[in-house]
């Protein structure tokens, strides 16, 4: 692989891999630079909603977004063959002034840090301001970022995770001791993870789409993150943990509302959102508070967006600069005058 320093060249292409990204990844930078990101303008036609195209055994997702920075506009590529069982993430810089591809990125790793890390920006604003008690529902890829993110930002009291796989559960109680030297207690069920918590951490879905988090383990001022229920015929949480939230707060608020199954699910239930549903820009910014009392529940519920994506990747991409890590080729793709 070859190494360049400094500013990509005009006119030239820096292209990072997984192992560059992982090289890279820094929790601490992605959560500010998001947070940055979200407390700046913001539009829905910055970003738009995601685009899907099928066929048997495979899809294609587009996410595009003008980043709240005003040095690129991007996009997401999500390609997954369910026959051969195999994906591809893609990220594309292009610089918002000469209109120069100006980043390739494998997506991989940034969809992981990403997520968590926006997460994390919520959690910060919406949870208690003290040593905070966490419960992690799920024990895999995203579940364990989520905890590592929010570990980051705030101080842990204490831990607990639920997977139905009890060496599941033990193993990332075992890896969260080695990696960051807190105490993680497996616990024996998702209510018995989660009474008592400030803040929950759902990134699990069960074999039948039957929520795995219920309202009614849910108290008094807890902050719940969901991430693991982004399409229709998708269930994380249940109806009366939506019902029973003062506030909640999505990254993509018409994708939520109108294409999760949580919401279908809450809808056809009769349950209201009107003046209880609120933007992440909406919260980050200031314009709203994440909570206006210490007893409220509130929700964080996110599907993953294409701003994420770009304002991590332009995050790592100056890092790249500054190190000398990727490989920086003459772009094939040039500008046209139009």
């Amino acid at each position: 692989m070859s190494h360049d320093s400094t500013t990509t060249p005009a006119g030239s292409l820096r292209m990072l891999s997984a192992a560059d990204v992982e090289q890279l990844a820094d929790w601490r930078e992605a959560i500010d630079a998001l947070r940055d990101a979200y407390g700046r303008h913001l539009t829905d036609d910055m970003v738009p909603m995601r685009s899907m195209a099928r066929d048997t055994g495979i899809w294609l997702r587009g996410m595009t977004a003008i980043s709240t920075s005003g040095k690129h506009v991007g996009a997401k590529m999500i390609t997954v063959n369910r026959q051969n069982v195999k994906a591809s993430y893609t990220v594309l810089l292009i610089d918002r002034e000469v209109a120069t591809l100006k980043a390739l990125v494998d997506g991989s790793h940034i969809t992981g840090l990403r997520t968590a890390a926006t997460s994390a920006v919520f959690v910060d604003q919406a949870a208690p301001q003290r040593p905070v008690r966490v419960a992690v529902v799920g024990s895999g890829f995203e579940a364990y970022n989520h905890f590592l993110a929010v570990s980051k930002i705030r101080e842990v009291a204490s831990a607990t995770v639920f997977s139905p796989r009890e060496t599941s559960r033990q193993a990332f109680a075992d890896r969260a001791a080695a990696e960051t030297g807190l105490v993680v207690v497996p616990a024996a069920s998702a209510e018995e993870a989660v009474r008592g918590a400030d803040v929950v951490l759902c990134a699990a879905r069960s074999r039948d789409e039957s929520p795995t988090l219920s309202g009614a383990w849910v108290g008094p001022g807890t902050t719940v993150v969901s991430i693991g229920s982004t399409l229709p015929e998708q269930r994380e949480v249940g109806t009366d943990l939506l019902a029973k939230a003062a506030r909640i707060v999505a990254d993509m608020v018409e994708e939520v509302s109108e294409d999760t199954g949580d919401f279908l699910a809450a809808k056809a239930d009769g349950i209201d959102f009107e003046g209880r549903l609120f933007s992440l820009a909406d919260i980050v910014s200031g314009r709203q508070a994440a909570r206006t009392g210490e007893d409220e529940i509130v929700v964080y519920k996110s599907v993953g967006s294409a701003l994420q994506d770009i304002v991590v990747a332009e995050q790592l991409l100056a890092s790249a600069e500054r190190l000398g890590i990727g490989t920086v080729v003459g772009s094939p793709i040039q500008p046209i005058d139009k």
